[in-house]
């Protein structure tokens, strides 16, 4: 049963020799004792990394395609699970979080990604035998309920839309879901909003997933939230929320910043798109919103256009890798970057986030991509960038169109941009916030304290909080953004 397992599992990827080759292996690693443990065991060191990066999803009732709570659920698994943790930031790792280390920022909101250690623990214990341990070393098991599918928390008020299906072998469907009201006594101030497929797909070990997305029918939906009349017709503009898409994780917005979500108003889709995942599916969307206490009101704006990227003029020529796309935007107002969100679709395989600052040229995060899971990346209070107004940001996504690709249908065509799983989009979907001169100033002395930061020092991210430690305390460098010249500004001590 183990070999058939397998041999499906292949099949499904689409994988070249090489990888056939070291997947066998890491699979059957556990058949093969090596003898030595290392004192690993499964008890005390490989439940407590579950329980924080694996059971959310890997448990009866998750979207995980098998249960990894019992020892008994997981030893089985010990070579898989060897495997597909050492991909660490590509495509088909597990856990989904795709940061690279040692690269830029590493610091974020719900980071599940395993240590170097944790990585070494595992592939120590899978191949030694899968050793399970005394009970007693057991952490305390997970409680599962509904509640473990918000990963930002539990929400404060949930919609629920309309139940769709979607047949196998159809083509994919562009259209809009039912409007819900927002039934709410007063406005709110959302700190998070998370949005989760609900659907009949049985994802349990021993079912297929065949296409990208397999879990899944909503390949993405753009959203917001309007003042409808009487005929469902948009009295005013909508206010746009965070684009939901296949596998997304919550948006966590800054602590001083938020979206309003007006008591009486609609949420109204803009575009919702469906593919098949070769079954018959009935799904439906959930929408958690996580409040401000009330009275709370923001401190900062929110940007007026936080995406960057080129979604008209791609090329992508078949039967090549290590393709690269380029964008920039000069920022107009002092910034700072709530979150990292690359969209790419099936040959994208990373994108990296670069500020220019006069001489200063920094890579603030590179993450790899994987179109079955899109990341969404909340940077730590203390560490999310901030970039005086005049910076150059500039995004880079690397797109992999070969066979190596196994998100890749063909890779023989070539492709532009299009909304569909096989065209292509380039495109940094993440939030910012604007502040004012004295915010500016007042976040970075913020960052200085926080950080306990010295002269010598460096923030990545921030190149002036450090300005007012190398020259004198009272003045600090800013650049007129339009005729780029410095000037100095005087702050207080």
């Amino acid at each position: 049963m183990l070999l058939v397992s397998i041999i499906e599992t292949l099949e499904m990827k689409k994988m070249n020799l090489l990888q056939l080759v070291g997947l066998m292996g890491a699979l059957l690693a556990p058949i093969v004792s090596y003898g030595q443990s290392h004192g690993i065991t499964f008890h005390k060191d490989i439940e407590p990394i579950l329980q924080r990066s694996c059971q959310s999803c890997h448990r009866v009732g998750g979207v995980g395609p098998m249960s990894l709570v019992s020892y008994e659920e997981v030893a089985p698994f010990a070579g898989l699970i060897e495997y597909k943790t050492s991909i660490r930031d590509r495509a088909g790792a597990m856990p989904p979080w795709y940061v690279e280390k040692g690269i830029g920022i590493q610091e974020f909101k719900n980071d599940v990604s395993l240590t170097d250690a944790e990585i070494a623990m595992i592939s120590n214990w899978a191949r030694s035998g899968t050793l399970k341990g005394n009970e007693v070393d057991a952490p305390e098991p997970l409680v599962f309920n509904d509640s473990i599918k918000w990963t930002a928390g539990e929400p404060d008020y949930i919609l629920t839309s309309n139940d769709v299906t979607k047949l196998q072998s159809t083509p994919d469907w562009w259209g809009e879901i039912d409007s819900m009201l927002i039934d709410i006594p007063e406005d709110r101030w959302v700190k998070s909003v998370e949005v989760v497929e609900i659907n009949d797909v049985n994802n349990q070990a021993g079912t297929s997933r065949e296409t990208v997305g397999g879990a899944y029918i909503f390949h993405h939906m753009i959203w917001g939230t309007a003042e409808l009349d009487e005929n469902g017709n948009r009295t005013g503009p909508s206010l746009a929320w965070p684009v939901h898409d296949v596998g997304r994780n919550a948006d966590i917005f800054d602590e001083d910043a938020g979206r309003l979500l007006k008591a009486g108003s609609y949420v109204v889709s803009d575009s919702v798109h469906l593919h098949s995942n070769g079954r018959d599916t009935t799904a439906h969307l959930e929408i958690g919103f996580r409040f401000h206490p009330k009275g709370y009101q923001p401190k900062f704006k929110d940007a007026a256009f936080n995406a960057q990227g080129n979604g008209v003029d791609i090329s992508i020529r078949g039967n090549e890798k290590d393709q690269e796309l380029h964008a920039y935007t000069t920022l107009t107002e002092h910034t700072k970057i709530s979150t990292f969100e690359p969209h790419l679709h099936a040959p994208g395989e990373r994108m990296c986030l670069e500020a220019i600052w006069g001489y200063s040229v920094e890579t603030l995060s590179c993450v790899g991509y994987d179109h079955n899971w899109v990341r969404g990346y909340a940077y730590d209070d203390d560490s999310a960038p901030l970039l005086p107004k005049g910076t150059i940001l500039h995004i880079v996504g690397y797109m992999n169109n070969t066979d190596s690709n196994p998100n890749v249908p063909d890779p023989r065509n070539w492709q532009g941009s299009g909304n569909r799983s096989v065209t292509n989009m380039f495109i940094d979907l993440g939030i910012r916030v604007t502040m004012t001169d004295d915010q500016f100033f007042e976040e970075m002395e913020k960052r200085r304290h926080n950080l306990n930061l010295g002269p010598n020092d460096h923030v990545v991210g921030c190149p002036l909080c450090l300005i007012p430690l190398v020259q004198p305390l009272d003045s600090a460098l800013t650049v007129d953004p339009i005729s780029n010249e410095v000037a100095s500004r005087e702050v207080s001590p």
